[in-house]
Formats: C-alpha cells, structure tokens, sequence
C-alpha cells in the first residue's frame, strides 16, 4: 500500500477592516512608532469591531474561501479543528459554532489551545485523522481575537497583537506531498510569563478579578523573547536535519508573526535568506493562532507544487515546534 500522507488542498483567510496604526497607539500608550518598528517590525495591526462579534465571525469567512476555492460545500467537511485562546465562549467550542453557520451538517470539530503554537498543533493533528483513512477532508483553522483580551494600556502587550483567521483543507495524498514530518514541545515551567491569570477554574470570573485586570493577557517580554528566540530557531533546525535537508532544499520558511527579530533569528539558524522568508506582521501583528494560515494565505499565489515549506512557531505555556510541509498544488494553476 502506499503510504498516505495530509496535503493542504486550500487555503482561505479572513482579517477585519479596522486598522489600529502605531500612530493611534501613540494616543493611547506611552510609545512610539519608531520603537514598535524596530523592536517589533510592526506598523499596525487589524481589529475586530462591531457589538457581538467574536472568533466565529473571522472563521466563518475564511472557510467559505476555501471550500470555495476547492469548489467543495460545507457538507464534505468531515472534521474542524479551530486552534484559538479566543473562543467565543468557553463552551460550545468555537469549531462548533463555525460547523453549524458554515452548514457542516456532516462534521464533528473542537477547539484546541496552544496559544501562538496552536496551529501547528491543530494541522498535526488534522494530519493523523488524514493518515489514518478515518476521514478524507479535514478544516484546520488558526484563529484569535486577542482585542478581547488585551489591555489598551498596556504597552507590553498592546503594540503586538491583532486579530485574524487563517483555515487549510487537508485531504489525502499518495504522491509523497503536504505534511512530512513534525517536532512539537511544550514546557509548563513558562506559564508564569505569558498566560492569562483569570477566566478559567483556577480564578473564575468575580468583581475582584475584574478590578484587578486580572482578564487581560499578560507578558513578561524579555523572557520569552529570550526563549522564543532560541527554542522556535532550534526546531525549524531541528527538522531540517532529521530530514537531512538544508537552507538550499527550503523553498520558503512560514514563522510565526510574533516580533521582526525573531524571525530573523530563525531564519539564520536555517541559513535562509530574507526572500525565502514569509512575513506580513507589519501589517497584521501578532494574531496569535493565526498568523501561519494567514501567512500562506498572503503568500499562495508564490507557491508552488513540490515546494519544502517549514512552519515553525512559539507560544505562551510555553509551546512551540515545526512541521515540514510538501506544498500539493500550483495556485497558479488554479486561478
């Protein structure tokens, strides 16, 4: 039998019109729009505006493009998984709420939470029911509405997030493409310094909570910068050589969005020039889950069959990992 492995068949995307610019922030916070340039790489970023709007209502769009790029309806999904610390509500799951909007009459889904690593987790996993020949047609979503949980007077925090949804379909392959091979970790010991301190069971919900700003999330940014830096860059190496492949084989390296210098520290360790590199957080922050789909959703149209992409990414938990990706399809071709 030949072996079966997850292809991304499509790709769809969704970012809010609303811009909050590093001119706005000025107003807002005591920094500047040089320093969030340069210490980020950030020039503004999208906000989710409107009464009772929540991570369901950047999802639902970006799953329409896909299937609609497929030339699929909603009814041949058979499982979709949202990756977000955003849920619309803490039960149902978000992927539910997106099941029953799209008119997925014939899928199961589930939320899963792995912060900025998230996506990764979720195509990971998206991948096994795929492998395994229980399901043909998988949605993986990356999405976060972190202007819910952000304190605008927080500079530590304000200046790098946004909101955004990126999806892929993965569906079967025998020709050796999409997804090769993943290193995924996690490390507990880092939640002090990037986590959100109520809200769950620990510190539910109560006045005193409230008061505290105890709902907002909450960063120590030296700290995970430092580890950010180092363990994103050893996992993107890491893959390359259990795969015995190197900056010559990568066609193109998909980080995660979440500061301009870590990216660049990534893609040094990997020995990539800056034009093998995918980037778009000048324009959209750091939309936590979302900033993988949402770069290959930015970048499609220079993809192309056969391409070696590394995803690699780091979260608050701490999380992090890479997966190795054999792009299944020519955009071009397709358009």
């Amino acid at each position: 039998m030949q072996k079966v492995t997850a292809a991304i068949t499509a790709i769809g995307g969704y970012v809010p019109e609303f811009r909050l610019t590093n001119a706005e922030l000025e107003k807002m916070v005591d920094t500047t729009d040089e320093w969030i340039r340069t210490r980020t790489g950030i020039e503004e970023r999208r906000i989710l505006k409107g009464e009772g709007l929540g991570t369901s209502d950047m999802v639902v769009p970006a799953v329409r493009e896909l299937l609609a790029k497929r030339g699929i309806g909603p009814e041949e999904i058979d499982c979709l998984i949202v990756a977000t610390v955003t849920p619309d509500m803490v039960f149902p799951a978000t992927a539910n709420l997106v099941c029953d909007k799209i008119g997925a009459r014939n899928a199961w889904g589930f939320d899963l939470s792995a912060a900025c690593s998230g996506f990764l987790y979720a195509l990971s996993t998206g991948a096994m029911y795929i492998e395994s020949g229980r399901y043909k047609k998988v949605v993986v979503v990356g999405a976060d509405k972190m202007s819910a949980i952000i304190d605008y007077s927080d500079r530590a925090t304000c200046i790098i997030f946004g909101d955004g949804a990126g999806a892929v379909l993965l569906e079967p392959d025998t020709e050796g493409l999409g997804v090769l091979d993943c290193i995924l970790k996690s490390d507990g010991g880092g939640a002090p310094y990037l986590h959100m301190k109520a809200g769950g069971s620990l510190h539910p919900a109560t006045v005193d909570t409230v008061t505290n700003r105890m709902h907002y999330a909450y960063q120590e940014g030296k700290t995970v910068f430092k580890f950010a830096v180092t363990e994103m860059a050893e996992a993107a190496a890491q893959i390359m050589e259990r795969n015995q492949l190197t900056g010559e084989d990568i066609s193109w390296l998909v980080p995660h969005q979440a500061n301009k210098r870590i990216i660049d520290a990534t893609a040094h360790r990997m020995e990539l020039s800056e034009d093998k590199v995918m980037i778009n957080i000048q324009r959209y922050g750091n939309t936590t889950a979302g900033t993988i789909p949402l770069c290959l959703w930015d970048y499609e149209q220079q993809l192309k069959k056969g391409d070696l992409l590394v995803l690699a990414a780091f979260g608050g938990g701490f999380t992090w990992g890479s997966i190795l990706v054999k792009w299944a399809y020519d955009p071009a071709a397709r358009s």
